[in-house]
């Protein structure tokens, strides 16, 4: 198995393993009251990683003779998968893929949360540019890239205005 396929079958599993901590935070919130924004948004989500993710074999396919690995953007890559623990574990069960709110919960403004808004959203930014450029996968990295700053655009707006940021 080369090495673009053992990566992207670690993606496919860290992500397998986020909708199923996911899943069981949203049991949990829904039991404190939770309130479910903008359902039908989260569908785009959905399809955008989903195309992501059938996009790098695609491409990594059609350039099989560029199979190059950028030792520095995977160091990179693992900087990110740090950051992005510590927001899941800094947010506990508030963290989720979806938009659910809490009456009366007080936003979190520990951890990464200290610095920035949304620091989970930077770090998927970051990795629509990093996972495909690791392998030289460049159309994949332009195309989702703007697809993702598309959607998540929309949706930090949708939770700015949830969370009464301004």
């Amino acid at each position: 198995m080369s090495l673009f396929y053992f990566f992207w079958g670690f993606i496919i599993i860290e992500r397998l393993i986020e909708l199923k901590i996911a899943g069981s935070n949203r049991k949990k919130l829904i039991q404190l009251g939770a309130i479910e924004y903008d359902k039908r948004g989260y569908r785009y989500i959905v399809v955008m990683h989903v195309l992501f993710l059938t996009f790098l074999v695609i491409e990594n396919y059609f350039q099989g003779y560029i199979n190059q690995f950028s030792v520095h953007l995977f160091s990179l890559f693992l900087i990110l998968q740090v950051i992005r623990y510590w927001c899941i574990f800094t947010l506990g069960i508030y963290w989720n893929t979806v938009i659910l709110i809490v009456p009366g919960s007080k936003i979190i403004k520990k951890g990464p949360y200290r610095y920035l808004k949304h620091p989970n959203y930077l770090v998927v930014t970051l990795e629509f540019l990093i996972i495909p450029l690791i392998f030289s996968l460049y159309f994949t990295c332009i195309i989702f890239s703007i697809v993702n700053i598309l959607v998540l655009t929309r949706r930090v707006q949708i939770e700015n205005s949830v969370l009464g940021y301004s």
